[in-house]
């Protein structure tokens, strides 16, 4: 049996400033994190969690002084409200996609951040061509922009007119594009 793992890396630091009280409480537990003088660093060893499990007061009191248009904030909050009121544990199912979407918010009201960047390592437990590989992300106020290793080696192939049948790859630049 093989074991998957993405390891992921989230800079910069983001300043504590920036972030909601609601997403100061998810972040951490969605990733791994260190506190740093100015702010959060994000990081993952085995990759972002997509389920986790909060006290009730805890999580009501977040939402309560969390600004109501993040994108995160509409996200707990539809989830919170499905839970019985006396639910004293709320499990939050984050596996609908992609968390980058609170970042990109992030971005947005920050002052000093321009982007925020996701850097992941796929690997594997055993050598499995499907377990290696990695994956970029740049995320800024406008656009969430990324790549796995396997787009850009696609692209690489393409730029060099290796994805081409075999007739056409012995055709010259000029030729191909004639």
């Amino acid at each position: 049996m093989a074991d998957y793992f993405t390891q992921v890396v989230v800079q910069p630091t983001i300043p504590n400033g920036d972030m909601t009280t609601l997403e100061r409480l998810i972040l951490p537990l969605v990733y791994g994190s260190d506190e740093e003088k100015d702010g959060i660093y994000f990081y993952s060893e085995t990759g972002p969690a997509d389920s986790i499990m909060l006290d009730r007061e805890v999580l009501e009191k977040a939402l309560e002084t969390s600004a109501r248009d993040s994108s995160l904030y509409d996200t707990i909050a539809k989830q919170f409200a499905a839970h019985a009121a006396n639910d004293a544990i709320i499990e939050l199912d984050l596996s609908g996609g992609s968390i980058d979407f609170v970042f990109q918010d992030i971005v947005r009201r920050s002052a000093t951040l321009k982007y925020v960047t996701i850097v992941a390592a796929f690997t594997c437990s055993k050598m499995r061509s499907d377990g290696f590989g990695g994956a970029a992300t740049l995320i800024t106020a406008a656009a969430i922009l990324g790549k796995s290793t396997t787009d850009i080696l696609e692209d690489f192939l393409s730029e060099t007119g290796l994805d081409q049948p075999d007739d056409l790859q012995t055709l010259s630049t000029d030729e191909r594009h004639a």
